[in-house]
């Protein structure tokens, strides 16, 4: 079965074709700047990515290109839209109604839109796609994979806020986590990667990019994650702060004269390793390359960053009473070595050490600790596209 993985943003969309059966890429790309202009980046596998900047009003125009040019006569991949026979889409917030991925009836949608008001820019971004699909695929079944759903299995310990209960009994506030998608991928490949069983394994996920969690997964199951209520807590990002004291936000609003909501957009869009190198970059090669010019800002940016992962590392180390492995993942995590290094330098306690000439990979799949290590340590690939993908055959048939 071929199926289309379709995730929507507010104003883009990501998407790929998968051949569930050898689970290869036939083909994937990104709308952009849908409702100002327009622009799409289309990729055969095999070939050369293919730039146009048609013009995209709406979500509905979008996914119509796409389809044109998946089925193109020049680059497109299937001889027309039967060839396809499921979608799933990604959809950020799925509260505590959605424990697992399921089949989109309007009832899923309206569980969702319920749930927009934890997501308000992603949730109704994802529905968005599904309607447009719905339109333009009426007869296709359709999947819902959910951020939230692989933190589902949480014990209340770990999903409970200090704060007066009635708040989470009548409002629903509490810890959900994101990026469960990928933490339930890279854990499984982890264990694949050991010759292991993971109902046998204690293993700690960080998936480390431009947003960032850890989560720990015990048995299989997450059991605690850094992601709260929003993706604004945890570590320190690309641009959101992580961890804080709340009072921060109040006295940083008294002193500037802004509203909470203001303040929540500056740990949201300008903090993180932006904010604490001074304004340099989200980007962390722009931050360690003003390091190496003496940047001390930059330099302390990337300290606390990697202070942070390894303090969760050993909380949840503690939380599972024990670790059998590490896995790094993610844009940061899969592809830079050093920030690998610097964490793993806060291990030795758990008997945990990486071999450098191991570390030296990126974008790869690779155990990256030595023979001696008494945990394993791991760069895993994610690939939420295909957890997608595997979701949504194992719902359609």
């Amino acid at each position: 079965m071929k199926v289309l993985v379709i995730n929507c943003g507010s104003s883009s969309l990501k998407y790929q074709l998968i051949d569930s059966q050898t689970e290869e890429v036939l083909a994937k790309g990104l709308c952009e700047r849908i409702g100002i202009d327009g622009a799409l980046t289309h990729q055969p596998a095999g070939k050369d990515k293919i730039q146009t900047t048609p013009a995209m009003p709406d979500h509905k125009t979008a996914i119509g290109i796409v389809l044109e040019q998946l089925t193109d006569k020049e680059n497109g991949v299937v001889e027309s839209l039967d060839e396809i026979g499921a979608v799933g889409h990604r959809i950020v917030h799925g509260g505590e109604k959605f424990t697992k991925s399921c089949i989109i009836t309007e009832e899923v949608i309206k569980e969702v839109e319920e749930c927009s008001v934890f997501a308000p820019l992603h949730n109704p971004a994802g529905l968005i796609g599904v309607r447009a699909c719905q339109e333009l695929m009426p007869n296709l079944p359709m999947a819902a994979v959910f951020d939230t759903a692989f933190h589902q299995t949480m014990p209340e310990k770990a999903y409970l806020y200090g704060i007066p209960r009635k708040y989470y009994d009548e409002d629903g506030i509490r810890r959900y986590g994101f990026h469960g998608t990928s933490h339930q991928f890279v854990s499984s490949e982890a264990a694949k990667m050991l010759g292991k069983d993971i109902k046998d394994l204690k293993i700690i996920v960080c998936h480390l990019g431009n947003g960032a969690s850890v989560t720990a997964v015990k048995g299989g199951k997450s059991v605690d994650t850094s992601m709260g209520l929003t993706p604004l807590e945890g570590l320190i990002m690309g641009t959101r702060s992580g961890d804080m004291d709340p009072a921060i936000i109040e006295f940083i609003a008294n002193k500037e004269n802004k509203t909470a909501s203001e303040v929540l957009n500056i740990l949201n869009k300008e903090s993180g390793v932006y904010g604490l190198s001074g304004g340099v970059s989200s980007d962390f090669r722009d931050v360690k390359a003003a390091k190496d010019e003496g940047n001390k800002a930059a330099a302390a940016a990337l300290d606390a960053y990697a202070y942070r992962v390894a303090k969760y590392i050993g909380a949840y180390t503690a939380a599972m009473n024990g670790v059998d492995a590490i896995a790094f993942t993610a844009g940061l995590g899969e592809n830079d070595n050093l920030t690998r290094a610097a964490i793993c330098e806060y291990l030795g306690y758990l008997g945990a050490k990486i071999d450098d000439e191991k570390n030296d990979v990126h974008g790869e799949a690779a155990v990256i600790s030595t023979e001696d290590s008494k945990v394993a340590l791991l760069c895993v690939p994610t690939n939420e596209e295909l957890m997608i993908a595997r979701d949504t055959v194992a719902l359609v048939k």
